[in-house]
């Protein structure tokens, strides 16, 4: 009901004055160049962008997310690429759609107003943050990498090695910054702006069912394998508790997806048994 409520006194503002509404699509860990094709896909993306009055106001963020959330490469990228499509194409309800650790560097921003100058604008201009899979907890996943024992090469293709990103999301690190550096996790003051989580809650991957290769078979196979070192609500990468940890939850994939099937890490970032089509009418 809050979710609802938030979205009728939005568009109650708004009917004073004409809002020019654009998307940014934030990807999680990694150095991305071209995150349309290579992270979130084609098919993801344009089908977001269809609730969008104008289609063409969409950004798609490529920076190097294997840095520590607020060095110039993360934070400092993020902000470059927000404010030049906010001021380039004079967007003033900006949604932005996170995933992974995406949504910590984004929460950094909310958390931080005067840390960069850019950054109130920013936050002035966003309506809220769908943050899909958010590592807000961090993972034990990122532990394990660190402490290099088997995980370092059987998650290399899901982590990245020892970055400082990973380093980032270990659990002990991801508390402190919780914290004393970031908003919206129990205790701490709320962020500016609604933080709205999807929270994969498992994954699926027997070769007999359809629903396990959206996205990618051997991608869920390898998450359901990591499931093993997480508790029973996981998405293969993250425990629900560490999705759910900042802002508020917006739903668990189960309570709305086609067929009520689960998505795993990798699915929540695809176009899978109607997330893109839920993200989509959310605009």
């Amino acid at each position: 009901m809050l979710r609802y409520a938030s979205a009728l006194a939005l568009a109650l503002g708004a009917s004073s004055a004409y809002a020019v509404t654009g998307v940014a699509f934030v990807h999680g860990t990694g150095k991305q160049t071209n995150a349309y094709n290579d992270y979130w896909q084609p098919a993801f993306v344009n089908s977001v962008r269809q609730g969008l009055p104008d289609q063409s106001k969409y950004l798609v963020v490529n920076c190097d997310f294997e840095q520590y959330m607020w060095d110039s490469r993360a934070a400092g990228c993020l902000a470059t690429q927000l404010t030049g499509f906010i001021n380039g194409q004079g967007i003033t309800d900006l949604v932005v759609i996170t995933h992974s650790n995406g949504g910590n560097v984004m929460r950094w921003i909310l958390s931080n107003p005067t840390y960069d100058s850019r950054y109130p604008n920013i936050i002035a201009k966003i309506r809220w943050v769908n943050a899909v899979a958010a590592s807000s907890a961090g993972t034990p996943l990122a532990d394990a990498t660190m402490n290099g024992n088997v995980f370092e090469q059987a998650l290399g293709w899901l982590l990245g090695y020892k970055s400082d990103a990973v380093r980032m999301q270990q659990l002990s690190w991801m508390a402190q910054y919780n914290q004393n550096n970031l908003l919206g996790t129990a205790g701490r003051p709320a962020l500016p702006k609604g933080f709205w989580n999807v929270v994969g809650t498992d994954v699926d991957s027997s070769p007999f069912d359809g629903d396990s290769y959206c996205g990618g078979y051997a991608l869920n196979v390898g998450l359901e394998t990591t499931q093993n070192w997480l508790s029973s609500c996981s998405d293969g990468f993250l425990e629900c508790t560490s999705q759910s940890a900042a802002g508020r939850t917006w739903f668990r994939d189960v309570d709305v997806t086609a067929g009520r099937e689960p998505l795993s890490h990798n699915q929540s970032r695809r176009a899978c048994f109607g997330l893109d089509t839920i993200l989509r009418d959310d605009i």
